[in-house]
């Protein structure tokens, strides 16, 4: 219990210095963190985390390009909305769905992957363990900016 406390003070502590710093160093640090929560949560062996980090670090860089990258680009497209017709409106709705369903076959090679590497439970765990991390830093995010918002006022 102790070390869960411990690394959840390192978490925010680093979260919030990162946010602080902003572009590459925070990218960085946000996935030492994932490393760390990730090689603590699934309890991998010596030999499982030499196959196994390979592998989910292909995987967690395409999502980063997805979702950082296309979608981000597609999003900025929306601040056009007012003059877009049907038929632009049309083309960027299917390139959404595109990354969609490119973000969703990542996972499921991941998955794919991961079969041969560990077992089923530690996949679930590891969904489980990228849920669980994404809510901590995102509710450390969002209890900063609280916090901020009352000291304004």
């Amino acid at each position: 219990m102790k070390t869960v406390k411990i690394f959840t003070l390192l978490l925010l502590f680093a979260s919030g210095i990162s946010f602080a710093q902003g572009g590459k160093i925070v990218k960085e640090k946000v996935k030492a963190l994932k490393v760390a929560f990730i090689t603590k949560e699934l309890d991998l062996s010596s030999a499982e985390a030499e196959k196994f980090w390979p592998v989910f670090n292909e995987f967690d860089d395409k999502q980063f390009e997805l979702k950082f990258k296309k979608m981000r680009a597609l999003k900025d497209k929306l601040d056009n909305l007012d003059t877009m017709g049907d038929k632009d409106a049309q083309s960027l709705l299917a390139q959404f769905e595109n990354v969609e369903d490119e973000l969703a076959q990542n996972r499921k090679k991941l998955i794919q992957n991961l079969k041969g590497v560990i077992s089923p439970v530690k996949i679930l765990k590891l969904k489980k363990a990228e849920d669980d991390f994404n809510k901590k830093l995102l509710k450390q995010y969002r209890g900063k900016g609280d916090k901020g918002d009352k000291g304004e006022k």
